[in-house]
């Protein structure tokens, strides 16, 4: 599990701890509430002028050296201070740092541990010769992030869904209701009344699932035929929504130390550096002699981009041309699963092999499924979105099903690759209701792993890319932890996180990553199902 914002204060009680979600032992819902803790102000901010404020807030080198080796630390400190330049006496600001160059193309990502005092500290691991400098940008402030907390646990509707029936009314004339959907889960308020029976409820016999529309006027429940994303809800103060101002208090850099670092070659090579994994000071490994196989830690730092390319420190990666990705999805069956951002994957492959050909399936985008396939190298390749909730457009609802139902039908084997992401659209929801969509998935897993221990299965994390005033990265990252949490201990599952790529890249922070990120997240994905 790795922590990008690690806070020294132990966890406290929240309001979603006092509920087990199903699926969870009692200590794994503890282990998740661990992870997901984050420190903040004591009491409710009044005004907008004692949050922290990126304008004033600063960062130092601390004792820069004339040059530094390859591989070598480097240690900065960030100093936060609110908008009347007074220093900030807590914690809970989401910071964000890294080391980079602009000439050559290069940056690497930085750990920033809280201090819970208005002081932080960055750590960076120096990984390729040259000049660079650091750069620390303020995500959002402890305040905001107060305020996502809260919006978290009692706000769900804030992004709505839209359920279509259509039938018979009881005139004999054709009608179509259009009502709010959402799931059910305790702390998610979908109807406005408290009258019983108000709405229609489709209870998913394996995963036992349940997703609910406010009852139509003059139409059945059954009558249920599409689904499509509603409105987002600002429900935000007017303080919050200061708070969550783009060009003032979200996701600016900070005015900090401009010092060049330099750094010089050594006699280890970039592929052989011993690096400190962030959870043990004690223990080392070396790429160079790990295979990209399920089981291997992520560390902060993860990689480096030097010319646009990604180097990992997680295992000995490989970069494929278009005849090494075609052989290593030779006879192979991938199925990918989840949102646009695994989508884009799905897209990805079909343009970097000119034998696959997608087929008309006449559905949705956005939803699925979609398949394009290789007769000459025997290569189906799939891709369907992760069931209800799904911010889409109009869509029939029987498109929609649940990753763990799907992987539940599957044979698996040596052959079998599944790949699956799901956090974008479960942002909005109490941490409660995605540890057990987790939860589900992971139960599938372990079941197809029994049967068919040769099945590749591979999650991709959360990236960034989310600033806006009804979503933000802060959640995606609390969402992350859960999942890490959530496979922790699951043999033969490898977790690739695709944070940090998106994090410290120079291209602007974009939900759906340039296609330079994705080629280095696919070259990662093929060396997992082709490490040799």
């Amino acid at each position: 599990m790795q922590h990008h914002n690690r806070t020294q204060r132990p966890s406290e009680p929240t309001p979603e701890a006092s509920v087990v979600p199903l699926g969870l032992s009692v200590e794994e819902w503890e282990r998740m509430l661990k992870a997901t803790h984050w420190g903040g102000p004591e009491r409710q901010v009044t005004s907008a002028s004692r949050s922290t404020s990126p304008g004033h807030s600063t960062f130092t080198i601390q004792d820069l050296k004339q040059s530094y080796s390859v591989g070598e630390e480097l240690h900065a400190t960030i100093f936060a201070k609110d908008f009347t330049g007074q220093p900030k006496r807590y914690g809970g600001d989401f910071f964000q740092a890294k080391v980079y160059s602009d000439k050559l193309k290069a940056s690497v990502f930085g750990e920033v541990l809280d201090h819970q005092n208005g002081t932080y500290s960055a750590r960076f691991v120096l990984p390729w010769a040259g000049q660079a400098l650091v750069a620390v940008r303020l995500i959002h402030s402890s305040e905001a992030v107060q305020a996502q907390k809260q919006h978290r646990s009692t706000d769900s509707g804030r992004a709505s869904f839209l359920g279509y029936f259509v039938g018979v009314n009881s005139r004999g004339a054709r009608e179509e209701e259009t009502v709010l959907c959402s799931v059910k889960w305790a702390g998610v308020v979908l109807s406005t009344t408290a009258q019983k029976n108000c709405c229609c409820e489709y209870r998913d016999a394996r995963t036992g699932l349940t997703w609910q529309c406010h009852r139509p006027r003059g139409l059945p429940c059954d009558a249920l035929m599409y689904h499509s994303k509603g409105k987002y809800v600002n429900s935000l103060t007017p303080l919050e929504k200061v708070l969550m101002d783009r060009k003032k208090h979200v996701n600016i850099w900070l005015k900090g130390d401009r010092r060049l670092v330099t750094i010089t070659s050594s006699n280890a090579t970039v592929g052989t550096l011993l690096l400190p994994y962030t959870q043990s000071a004690s223990v080392t490994y070396s790429v160079l002699f790990w295979c990209c196989s399920p089981g291997v830690p992520t560390p902060i730092p993860a990689g480096f981009y030097l010319n646009n390319v990604w180097t990992s420190f997680v295992c000995a990666t490989r970069h494929f041309a278009v005849n090494d990705t075609t052989q290593c999805l030779k006879d192979k069956h991938i199925y990918i699963m989840g949102d646009s951002t695994s989508r884009q994957w799905f897209d990805y492959l079909i343009q970097a092999v000119p034998t696959l050909k997608l087929l008309n399936s006449h559905a949705v985008y956005q939803v699925g499924p979609h398949l394009a396939v290789d007769v000459l190298n025997n290569i189906d390749l799939h891709w369907r979105s992760h069931g209800l909730p799904l911010r889409s457009q109009k869509v029939p609802i029987a498109a929609f099903q649940y990753i763990g139902n799907v992987i539940d039908e599957m044979a698996g084997g040596p052959h079998t690759v599944i790949v699956f992401t799901m956090w974008a659209h479960f942002i909005t929801f109490p941490l409660s209701y995605y540890a057990h969509r987790v939860s589900l998935v992971r139960r599938s897993v372990m079941e197809l792993l029994r049967r068919a221990p040769e099945t590749k299965v591979i999650i991709k994390t959360a990236n960034t890319g989310y600033k806006d005033i009804y979503t933000g990265d802060w959640f995606s990252l609390q969402l992350d932890r859960i999942l890490y949490e959530a496979f922790r201990d699951v043999t033969g599952v490898y977790i690739l996180d695709v944070w940090q790529m998106t994090a410290c890249h120079y291209n602007t922070d974009n939900l759906h990553p340039a296609k330079m990120i994705i080629k280095e997240e696919i070259d990662i994905l093929l060396s997992f199902m082709c490490p040799k």
